[in-house]
């Protein structure tokens, strides 16, 4: 690789053409469940088995047509069931691209984030601590590198790198545990070490929700209930003395209908479709049972900077020489010392083809806004920088709150250090005063800190600088006996969204809770002006909290809105806090730290802009856009799809309850079948699929996010759903067998009464549908046309009830003769009394 393509990277065209000749860097991995296997297992069913040897034996006896259209409709059924799985099957697809891994890599000389399967041997890679390394690459940069090679052999201690030697290989798969780094890509897919071992995890874990395990298990309660109830049915007929294969048929198709076999199968629809409504809303879900959880948050643990604020640092302040300089403009005055440690301490790159300073650097905000207060000009940074050379580096680390870097500035080298004021001050001995180094006395501290104070109750965010410049040494007394410079004091403005958000979460029930680094005056400010918390007492320190042992912090702990000048190590202590008070706890992170407690929260969120890859790994959501808001914007989407679910099941259950009742109530009491084999099934297709499929994307009704979370652990019948199920169905089953009794007793027939029996099922069903779209509301209260599908779905169900009463051809498949005005009344009336009386008595609840 020559030396311009290590300077300015590869150029795109290069990269696609070696893309095209090598291939996308990926492991190979086995192949998904094909589409043809997926419909197939719809048939993988003993009732369906039983249920097809029926009618093909029917259709050999002479019962053709019957048996052609059992066989059809078990095949829609089947379509239908396979529709939903596929979708479902590529929306996890979907979601496992999504969320792989991304890489900042060097092309056209600008530094750009790309999917990691793009990358091509000779492309310039950028890595920082918590990064998983995308490729077998070879480390160019000097410095403090340290890997995580345990993954390839075993070992658990941390590798150093050097750029220098033989010890510059790094690994795919791999994790960066230290240092900042760049390398070249040497080997990439199938050809790295990790490929030839062919070891690379994956990404999404395909997690059976803990839902879709109760549901299946009732699923099974179900079959064996429904199963008893069709044999009774069907003894009881033989019994009357009627046909015994004809009855035989009855109970299996009826074992068909009844039997809610696609209730499990519904919930991963419907988790799946509110996974795709979050990614709209910039939440990517790792694991789906993370959305049913979603809907239980009490606690959200926040970090402040980026999530809360809008990370758009703007350095607003600076204090040196005993002075503080303010500026509302940008306009700051020039400080020779400060602008060398604020520039050569400063991980940020910058594209020197670009004039304006604020369009060259990209990095860190807090580290571009540093530069931004000396310089406007990037070319004015670029000549600035060539007067010193890098020669050593400690990284910024979150326990230590500092960065330091050894700079060769002509023949001497200067140690320059940056960060936290009370760690720089404390390791200080002198202070930079006017040109003249002096002792820093107590007084003079004292000073220095009291301007931290002023500064932070302005919501300013400190960093301190500091330097040495006499026998500078890489080791542990690197940090010590420095020479203080002074402070800059940086404004980060909340997220204009996030004090709407904070109210949406105190109207729901849920605690938002600061979590920062930051000083705890900066920290207070902010959060006071979000409407997090209203006095001091609230806010914690790091500090304070090391003095409070476990059972001390968890009965402290419900009262404290902001954790101040923490570290990784307090997040996971503040989780397990917050748990052991029985709170359900979403916790947000980015750096390699922060997994632990990401990790162990119920809800553990990663940031997708400054996440590492090890804390995307722990995450069971991302958050793309790094946005407060979009964490309760998540929230409620688990609200919504977990009272979709409930929806659905309220109808399922219900209407299936009451085909069966139909059918067991007319055996009670000696009538005859008000329903055939096939007209079973025709119920079973009008109204089991596509109905219950379309409350699953429901809109969320307005005050879904002003009740408090439920419990964790709440039934999903829980809140009366199991007696309104019972109630409605067995309504549905007594209207229905009125209905058909009702056209005995007029003598319209045997026929007519069937097909009228037929309407009053269907009818009164899809009448229900609409009831199951709130549990507060009537119809009354309910716009019907803000679920179009629902609409859509129902207006296809009528239609197919329609054509099998209407169409000469389907009338005779179906055994059913058209009805005339006054059989409609009866058929609506019984469908809909009971609809129109429970939805008046809703209705004049709710307004008194």
């Amino acid at each position: 690789m020559n030396e311009k393509e290590i300077e300015g990277g590869l150029t795109q065209v290069e990269a696609e053409r070696r893309l095209k000749k090598y291939g996308l860097n990926t492991i190979e991995k086995k192949k998904g469940v094909s589409p043809v296997k997926i419909f197939f297992s719809q048939f993988n069913d003993f009732i369906t088995w039983i249920l097809i040897v029926a009618t093909v034996i029917s259709g050999f006896m002479g019962e053709k047509a019957d048996a052609i259209t059992i066989l059809i409709i078990v095949v829609m059924n089947a379509i239908l069931g396979f529709v939903q799985e596929f979708k479902t099957e590529r929306s996890l697809e979907t979601l496992k691209e999504l969320a792989s891994p991304t890489s900042k890599v060097l092309r056209d000389g600008k530094i750009k984030v790309i999917n990691a399967q793009e990358l091509v041997m000779g492309d310039i890679v950028f890595l920082e601590s918590g990064d998983k390394i995308p490729a077998d690459c070879i480390l160019l940069s000097r410095g403090n590198f340290m890997v995580d090679e345990s993954l390839l052999t075993g070992e658990s201690e941390g590798v150093s790198k050097s750029s220098s030697g033989k010890n510059n290989s790094i690994y795919m798969g791999t994790v960066v545990i230290k240092g900042k780094g760049k390398a070249r890509v040497v080997q990439t897919g199938m050809e790295t070490e990790m490929g030839k071992i062919a070891g690379m995890l994956q990404d999404i874990e395909k997690d059976r929700s803990p839902l879709k395990e109760k549901l299946t298990s009732l699923g099974k309660v179900l079959v064996v209930v429904c199963i008893v109830i069709c044999i009774i049915v069907t003894l009881a007929g033989v019994w009357r003395g009627q046909d015994k294969y004809e009855m035989f048929l009855v109970g299996v198709s009826l074992a068909v209908a009844a039997i809610p076999e696609g209730l499990a199968a519904i919930v991963t629809v419907a988790l799946a479709l509110g996974v795709s409504r979050m990614l709209k809303r910039n939440a990517l879900v790792r694991k789906l049972p993370a959305v049913e959880t979603l809907g239980c948050t009490s606690i959200i643990c926040s970090d402040k900077t980026g999530t809360l604020t809008e990370n758009k640092m703007t350095v607003k302040a600076l204090y040196f020489n005993g002075k503080m300089h303010k500026s509302d403009t940008g306009k700051l005055p020039d400080n020779t010392m400060m602008k060398k440690a604020f520039t050569y301490c400063n991980d940020c790159n910058f594209d020197i083809k670009k004039v304006d300073i604020s369009e060259a650097l990209m990095g860190d905000p807090t580290e571009t806004a540093l530069i931004k207060a000396f310089f406007k000009d990037a070319r004015a940074l670029k000549k600035f920088m060539d007067k010193a050379e890098r020669v050593y580096d400690i990284p910024f680390d979150s326990d230590r709150k500092m960065m330091s870097v050894i700079m060769k500035e002509g023949s001497k080298k200067v140690c320059y250090v940056k960060g936290a004021p009370e760690r720089v001050i404390n390791k200080c001995k002198y202070i930079l005063d006017r040109g003249q180094v002096r002792l820093l006395t107590a007084g003079e501290k004292n000073r220095v800190l009291k301007a931290v104070e002023n500064m932070t109750s302005s919501a300013l965010r400190c960093i301190a600088a500091a330097y040495k410049d006499s026998k500078v040494a890489a080791g542990r007394t690197l940090e010590t006996n420095l020479i203080f410079i002074g402070i800059a004091g940086i404004i980060d403005p909340p997220r204009k969204e996030a004090k709407d958000a904070v109210l949406k979460c105190k109207l729901a029930g849920i605690r938002p809770v600061m979590i920062t680094g930051d000083h705890k005056n900066t920290a207070f400010a902010i959060g006071k002006e979000l409407d997090i918390c209203s006095s001091q007492s609230q806010v914690i320190t790091g500090e304070e909290l090391d003095k409070l042992n476990d059972r001390q912090l968890s009965d402290k702990i419900q009262k404290i809105s902001i954790f101040a000048r923490v570290n990784p190590g307090h997040k996971l202590r503040i989780v397990k806090a917050f748990k052991a008070r029985n709170n359900i706890v979403a916790m947000t992170g980015d750096g390699v730290n922060d997994a632990p407690a990401v990790k162990e929260a119920d809800i553990g969120i990663c940031m997708g802009i400054s996440g590492t890859d090890v804390t995307k790994e722990a995450s069971s959501m991302i958050l793309l856009d790094d946005n407060f808001a979009t964490i309760v914007s998540a929230v409620e989407e688990g609200r919504v799809i977990y009272d979709n679910i409930r929806k659905f099941i309220r109808y399922l259950l219900s209407c299936n309850l009451g085909e069966v009742l139909t059918m067991l109530l007319s055996s009670i009491f000696y009538l005859d079948t008000p329903l055939l084999p096939i007209q079973i099934l025709m119920v079973n297709l009008a109204t089991d699929g596509l109905p219950a499929v379309a409350l699953g994307v429901d809109p969320p009704e307005g005050d879904i996010m002003k009740g408090k979370p439920r419990a964790k652990n709440e039934s999903i019948f829980a809140r009366g759903l199991s007696e309104k199920i019972i109630v409605r169905g067995a309504l549905i089953g007594v209207c229905t067998v009125f209905s058909f009794v009702m056209g005995l007793y007029l003598g319209f027939g045997l026929k007519t009464a069937r097909t009228m029996a037929l309407c009053t099922l269907i009818i009164s069903q899809l009448i229900h549908v609409f009831e199951c779209r709130s549990e507060k509301h009537s119809i009354f209260q309910i716009n019907l046309f803000t679920n179009l599908y629902l609409l859509a779905a129902v207006a296809t169900s009528i239609i197919m009830l329609l054509c099998t009463i209407y169409v000469p051809f389907l009338q005779m498949v179906f055994h059913t003769s058209p009805l005339v005005v006054s059989q409609w009344f009866i058929v609506l009336f019984f469908s809909g009394i009971i609809a129109l009386l429970n939805s008046l008595y809703l209705y004049f609840k709710s307004n008194n």
